[in-house]
Formats: C-alpha cells, structure tokens, sequence
C-alpha cells in the first residue's frame, strides 16, 4: 500500500537525482556548459576576485639594466546575493487516497506531476539566463473592463499557466494566472476581472513571475541592458571591461561580415573567445537566408544535453524564443559560473517530510530549492547584435 512515509522516499531515492540532472543540463544548452561550483561562496553571498587587463610588470631592456618594474595585477570584487530557485508540485489528498492501493497509478500521478514541475522549470531558468534579474516578462496596457487582458509588447516570455503579478505604473495591483495567449495581436487573458487602476490605458502596466520581482539571477539582460547602471554590485560606467560589445545593423546591410565583425571586436577587445551563438528565431531565419542566397552548407553542431544547432565559423548558433526579436548574443561560457550552495535538493521538515498537507487545503505540496547565481567573469568579452 502506498503511503505519504513511502511517496517521501520516492521523492527522494528515485526522482531527486533525475530531476536535478535534467534541471542542470536540459534547461538550456548554454547553461548545459557552464561550470557550477561552490568557490566563492560566502554565507548567502558571492564574493568574487575579478582580475582584468594584464599585470604590467613585463618589458625588454639591455644586458645589464634596470629590470622592468613589477606591477600587481587589476583585481575588483563582484559581490551578489545568492538567488533562491523555487519549484512546487501539488497533490491533492484524493488523488492519493485512489492511489494508495495501486503503486503503477501512483508512480504514473508522481510522475505526471515531475514531468509537469520539469517542463515549468525548465521554462523559466531559461527564461531567466536572458532577463536582467528584475522577473519582468513583459510591459503594455490594458485593453478590457471586464475580464483582463492586456496588450503585451512581447509574449516570449509568457506562456499559458503562468501565474503573474501584475504592477500598475510601479505600484503592486494583484496576482493572476495566464489563460490565453494570442500571439497574432500579442494580447493576454487573465483569470481576474479588471481593477479600476488596470482598466486604466493611460497607465503602463508590467507584469512579473509570481513573487520574484527583482529576485532572479543576473541573466545577459543585466549585462547588455543600458538600463542596468550596474552588476554584481559594481557600477558599470566605472569600469569599461564591464561593458560588452554592442552593435546594430539594418536587415538590408546584415551580413556574415556583420556577425564576424561582433566575434572579432569580443576578442580584440577582451580576449574574448566567442564559443556560443544565440539568436532570435526571426534571427536565425535571416542568417540561413544568407547562408541559402551565397550557396553556402549549413553544419549542424551536437551540443550538451542533446541539444543541436546550425553553426557560424565553427561556432554553434541555436535559437531561443526568450531572446527579443532581431537579436543575437556572442558569448563564451567559460567566462560564466554559476555559483551555488549544493545541488537541488527537497525542503523537509524537521521529520524528514518532502510531502507536508498545505495549511487549510487537502493538498500536499513538495517544493524542490537551489541557492545560486550566474556570475560573468568577463561581460565585456561578450557581444550583442541588433538586427533592426
């Protein structure tokens, strides 16, 4: 007979493992690269030794002069807040009961409900690894009295299910879940009516992950956004190895020229070697245009975790529905770490519990937690094109 003693071990001994894997390396093929490790990790801080430029201490001379006068090297100290990653499945009390007396129905609602939590997250690391660590997925205005729905400026990062919290000229208004997505005219339905400060168009409406406003890691967006005056508690017009390559190109003038030029300044620059492209679908699309109007092959690249992509130079170029339209990123993920205390791991109560009865409800909840932070050890040795 099942039982919520033997659902808490399952939890444990066969999906934790699993789950972390697929969290770790099926997110997103860049993230898939990326080293995580727990240097540098101070209480619920990281603390950073950033060197930058050369040392200085070097020089020719004669046979018998002066030697060339040490210099100690550039260091600066990149200091951020640990982010805490959330993932929650829910099982309500019923459902367990009709399964207790059948392990294959309970094995096929865990699993169901792991699948479920996967596709979520998996969804929204990615999401976060291009936003600037403030959770906003997208601003406009309202459209509708009645039931909410709003006129979006993009819906890249919106997906039906969500639930968001919904700001009204800055200020918190209420939290709704997502129930339709019009990707023709960018329009989103919520599950609440309209408050007076919502109906309102003359007022601009953003909308964030439920709770995580301002709390998500520091994705590309905080290193290309002009908007962002700093990073890693640094400020960015201090130091111009903070500032990353960024140039835009009419889709007229676009060229394979136009993508060398971005992979060459991130190298003469800040010795930057680019060893991973990505772009917009739109993007994309243009790019195998070019390669299709100059007879051109396209090579296909097999990436970590079972990801593929067609290639510039060598250098893998995927797309991703989380990167704006007409832009693409040069980046080399060996200037990136995420920086995190363990593993994923299950929150238990002082029982041992991963499966507790949420408070007034018949629903069981299991929450999956990880600390981190990405950290970017060169963000001038990363580039940006805008294709406009």
């Amino acid at each position: 007979m099942v039982t919520l003693q033997s659902a808490n071990a399952a939890l444990k001994s066969m999906y934790l493992d699993v789950v972390a894997n697929q969290l770790n390396t099926k997110v997103h093929p860049f993230l898939a690269q990326i080293e995580k490790t727990e240097q540098d990790v101070v209480g619920k801080l990281v603390k950073k030794l950033v060197p930058y430029g050369i040392n200085g201490g070097i020089g020719a001379g004669t046979e018998s002069g002066s030697l060339p006068t040490a210099f100690e090297n550039n260091y600066i100290v990149f200091e951020t807040t640990l982010k805490n990653l959330y993932g929650t499945i829910e099982l309500t009390d019923k459902a367990l009961r009709a399964s207790s007396s059948d392990a294959g129905a309970f094995v096929n609602l865990l699993s169901a409900e792991m699948e479920g939590l996967l596709d979520a997250s998996k969804f929204n690391f990615a999401r976060m690894l291009y936003g600037n660590g403030t959770g906003l997925v997208a601003s406009g205005l309202a459209t509708a009295s009645g039931a909410f729905t709003f006129v979006a400026d993009k819906l890249n990062n919106i997906m039906v299910g969500q639930k968001l919290d919904i700001y009204v000229d800055g200020s918190y208004e209420q939290s709704a879940r997502v129930t339709q997505c019009d990707f023709a005219t960018k329009t989103i339905t919520f599950d609440v009516a309209c408050t007076a400060d919502m109906a309102d168009n003359t007022k601009t409406t953003t909308l964030y992950v439920q709770g995580s406003k301002d709390k998500e890691i520091t994705g590309l967006g905080a290193i290309f956004d002009n908007n962002v005056s700093s990073i890693y508690g640094v400020t960015k017009a201090s130091y111009e190895f903070l500032k990353p390559v960024a140039k835009t190109v009419s889709a007229a003038n676009f060229s394979e020229s136009s993508l060398m030029e971005i992979v060459d300044e991130c190298d003469e620059r800040a010795g930057g070697q680019i060893n991973f492209i990505c772009g917009s679908f739109d993007a994309r699309r243009k790019y195998q245009a070019l390669l299709s109007t100059n007879r051109i092959n396209c090579d296909i690249a097999n990436l970590a975790g079972g990801f593929k992509a067609i290639t510039f130079n060598g250098i893998p170029f995927l797309a991703e529905r989380f990167v704006d339209d007409g832009n693409i990123y040069f980046l080399n993920s060996d200037d990136f770490k995420v920086h995190q205390i363990g593993n994923w791991q299950w929150i238990e109560n002082d029982k041992g519990q991963i499966l507790r009865q949420k408070e007034g409800y018949p629903t069981h909840t299991a929450t999956l937690v990880k600390y981190a932070e990405l950290v970017c050890s060169k963000p001038g040795a990363q580039g940006k094109l805008v294709i406009s």
